[in-house]
C-alpha cells in the first residue's frame, strides 16, 4: 500500500479533504528561550514549492508517536501530519520539563513567556509567510491563550478545544476540588515523566500492568488530600500539592496563571470546540462570552463529548481545517455560515445557531410531594424532605465531567438513585418534546445540620423502559459567611450564594423541622448545573436528582470545617429539603419548545 493511499484512506475515515502534499520533517530543532532553556521542536511542511501558513502546537504530552501510550489524543503526530498534506507548516514543540524539553515543567507559569518567545523564533524561519493560527485540546488549548496574551500580531486564528483561558475554576471547581481531574493528571503526568526513556516494552507493560487505575481508586479515599498523591504514585506529586494547597483564587499563585482579561484584547478569529460533559464547559462558553463581549464574533461548536472523547479530535482536525483555510488562506468555501454549532441530546441532531445562549422561555419545574415534579407551584402545606449524607460513604459520581473515559459522559444512573442519600423529583410522562437549550439552575431551599456541607443537583432524561441518563448538573459548597443570599423568599442580592447570619454557622433548626421565624432560616442557594442542549421526547419524563456528593469528581465535603488539603474528621450531615409555596425549590430549564 501506497504512501499516497494510506493518506487518502485515513482521510475518508477522519472525513478530513484528501491531502495534496507529501510531508517532510525536520525533528528535535532546539528553540532556546530567553533564559537558555532548549525546547525541542518539530517542523512538519509541505514536501511541495509555495508559501504556506504556519500552525503552532504546544504540548506537554509529547510531539510523536510515542502519545498512545499515554492518552495524550495522539498529539501532535496526527494533527501535524494532516495540517501539512494540506498546505501548512506546522510547528510542534515540548514544553518546558516535558520528555526531551529543558526545564522544569511547573503547569501553567512558563507557558506566556515560552510561546511568545517561540512565536519570534516563526517569525525568524525562512519558511515563515508571516501569518500564524493555533491548534489544540485541553492544556494545548490553554497554553494557545496563553500565547494569544501577547497579542502577536502574526497570530490571525486560534482553534482551543475542550479548554480555557483559566485553570483555577476547574481545580477549585464551585469551592470544592476537582479530586478525579487533578489527581489522574497529575499521576499521569509524574508517570509519564518515569517512563519516557524507558523501552517500548517496559511502557507497555506499565501501562496495562502497573495498576495505576487501582493506585487511582484507592487515592481518591484516602485522608488527608494532602497524601493521595503519594497513594496514587508511590511518593509525593509537588505539582498536585501546589494546586491543592492554593485553594483560593485570589492568591498571587493563580495570578500569572489566568489569561481571562487577555480574551477580549485578541483580535484573532476564535473558534471554540467543546463539549456537554466537558468540565472546561463552563470556562469554555465564558471565553466565548467575553469575545462576543469585545465585539469579536468566535465560532462555537458543542458536540455531546466528554474530555477525552474521541470526537474532539475528530472535530478539531476537521473544523480546524476549514478555520485555518477560512483565516490562513483566505479560503472561506468550507466555513459554515453560522457561528454556532450545537448537537442538541434526545434529538440527535446537530443544530446552527446566530448565538449561545439562544432566546428560551425560562421554566420552572417545582419540587413536589412524593418525589414529584412539575410546572405547577407546590402547595402551601408540604411537609420537608430529608436524608443522610455520610462522607465516609460518599455519595458516588457517576456519569458526567471526567478526565478518565471509564464511566464518563451519559450513564445509567439507576444505580445512584437507588441510594438513600439521593432524592428524586420526577415529572409524569410527557404528552409532547420538552426541548432546552442554554444554561440550568437549581434554586434549593435547603438546611443541613452542619455549617460545612454541600448539595448537588443533577437533571436526567427516563426513558419509558426506566433508564435515567444524566443531561447537565452542578454543586454548591455552602460555607459560614460565603456572601449574602436569599433567606425564605427575601431579596436575593446574587446568584449561588447562602445567607450569613453573623455567628460564623449555618442557621439549623433541627433535622426534619420546617424553619422558624427566628434566626434558624433555611437556605437559599443557586446552583449553576451548568450548560446542555437536549430533547427530552414525547413519553419521556424530567428527573432532578438532590444529593450531597459527587465523589471523587469534587472532594467530599467532610463536614468539619478543617482545611481542605488537611482535614481528616468526618461528620454526618442531617440535609432538609423544602419544597411548598413559601419554599418553592425548583430546577430553572431554558425551554426552546415544548411546555
Amino acid at each position: 500500500m501506497t504512501h499516497l493511499y494510506r493518506r487518502a484512506l485515513l482521510a475518508r475515515l477522519l472525513k478530513l479533504p484528501p491531502p495534496h502534499n507529501a510531508v517532510g520533517v525536520e525533528r528535535d530543532i532546539p528553540v532556546r528561550m530567553p533564559d537558555g532553556v532548549r525546547l525541542f521542536t518539530d517542523h512538519y511542511y509541505p514536501r511541495a514549492a509555495g508559501d504556506f501558513p504556519t500552525v503552532l502546537i504546544r504540548t506537554p504530552y509529547g510531539r510523536g508517536k510515542e502519545l498512545a501510550l499515554w492518552g495524550g489524543y495522539g498529539l501532535g503526530e496526527l494533527p501535524a501530519q494532516r495540517l501539512a498534506e494540506r498546505g501548512y507548516n506546522v510547528v510542534v514543540q515540548g514544553a518546558r520539563g516535558c520528555f526531551d524539553s529543558e526545564g522544569d515543567f511547573s503547569p501553567h507559569v512558563n507557558e506566556a513567556p515560552d510561546g511568545q518567545a517561540t512565536v519570534e523564533w516563526i517569525t525568524r524561519q525562512p519558511w515563515f509567510n508571516g501569518v500564524l493560527g493555533t491548534w489544540g485540546p485541553s492544556y494545548l488549548g490553554y497554553m494557545q491563550w496563553a500565547t494569544a496574551a501577547a497579542a502577536p500580531s502574526c497570530l490571525k486564528a486560534m482553534l482551543p478545544m475542550v479548554a480555557s483561558a483559566e485553570n483555577y475554576t476547574v481545580t477549585h471547581p464551585d469551592g470544592a476540588f476537582g479530586l478525579e481531574t487533578r489527581l489522574r493528571w497529575s499521576q499521569g503526568v509524574y508517570w509519564r515523566d518515569k517512563m519516557h526513556r524507558r523501552s517500548l516494552w517496559e511502557k507497555l507493560a506499565h501501562r496495562f500492568l502497573g495498576g495505576q487505575e487501582q493506585s487511582l481508586q484507592v487515592a481518591f479515599l484516602h485522608l488527608p488530600l494532602l497524601e493521595a498523591d503519594t497513594v496514587a504514585a508511590g511518593e509525593p506529586i509537588p505539582l498536585y500539592r501546589d494546586i491543592l494547597t492554593h485553594d483560593r483564587s485570589d492568591e498571587p499563585f493563580w495570578a500569572g496563571r489566568d489569561h481571562r482579561e487577555a480574551v477580549a484584547r485578541v483580535s484573532a478569529p476564535v473558534h471554540l470546540i467543546g463539549g456537554w460533559y466537558d468540565y472546561y464547559l463552563r470556562g469554555l462558553l465564558r471565553d466565548y462570552a467575553a469575545l462576543k463581549a469585545a465585539g469579536r464574533q468566535p465560532y462555537l461548536s458543542i458536540g455531546p463529548w466528554f474530555h477525552a472523547h474521541p470526537g474532539v479530535m475528530m472535530a478539531g482536525l476537521q473544523e480546524g481545517l476549514a478555520w485555518f483555510d477560512a483565516h490562513l488562506k483566505d479560503d472561506r468555501r468550507g466555513l459554515r455560515q453560522k457561528p454556532v454549532h450545537i448537537y442538541v441530546m434526545g434529538a440527535d441532531e446537530w443544530r446552527e445557531l446566530d448565538d449561545f445562549p439562544p432566546p428560551a422561555r425560562q421554566t420552572r419545574y417545582y419540587l413536589h410531594a412524593e418525589g414529584g415534579l412539575g410546572t405547577d407551584v407546590p402547595p402551601a402545606a408540604s411537609p420537608p424532605d430529608g436524608y443522610r449524607y455520610d462522607p465516609a460513604d460518599p455519595t458516588p459520581a457517576l456519569g458526567g465531567a471526567f478526565l478518565g473515559s471509564e464511566g464518563a459522559g451519559p450513564q445509567d444512573n439507576r444505580p445512584l438513585e437507588a441510594r438513600p442519600d439521593v432524592l428524586c423529583y420526577t415529572t409524569p410522562p410527557l404528552a409532547q418534546a420538552v426541548e432546552i437549550i442554554g444554561m440550568v439552575r437549581l434554586e434549593l431551599y435547603a438546611r443541613s445540620s452542619l455549617a460545612h456541607t454541600d448539595f448537588f443537583g443533577r437533571l436526567c432524561d427516563v426513558a419509558p423502559d426506566g433508564r435515567s441518563t444524566n443531561i447537565c448538573d452542578g454543586l454548591f459548597r455552602v460555607e459560614p459567611g460565603r456572601a449574602e443570599g436569599q433567606v425564605d423568599g427575601g431579596p436575593s442580592t446574587g446568584s449561588g450564594r447562602v445567607p450569613s447570619t453573623g455567628s460564623g454557622r449555618v442557621p439549623s433548626t433541627g433535622s426534619g423541622q420546617a424553619p422558624s421565624t427566628g434566626s434558624g432560616h433555611c437556605l437559599r442557594i443557586e446552583i449553576d448545573m451548568w450548560a446542555t442542549a437536549h430533547r427530552f421526547r414525547r413519553g419521556h419524563r424530567l428527573r432532578l436528582q438532590v444529593s450531597s456528593g459527587v465523589h471523587p469528581r469534587w472532594s467530599r465535603n467532610l463536614g468539619t470545617g478543617e482545611a481542605l488539603a488537611t482535614g481528616v474528621r468526618m461528620a454526618v450531615a442531617e440535609q432538609t429539603i423544602y419544597r411548598d409555596e413559601a419554599h418553592p425549590s425548583s430546577v430553572v430549564l431554558p425551554v426552546v419548545m415544548g411546555e
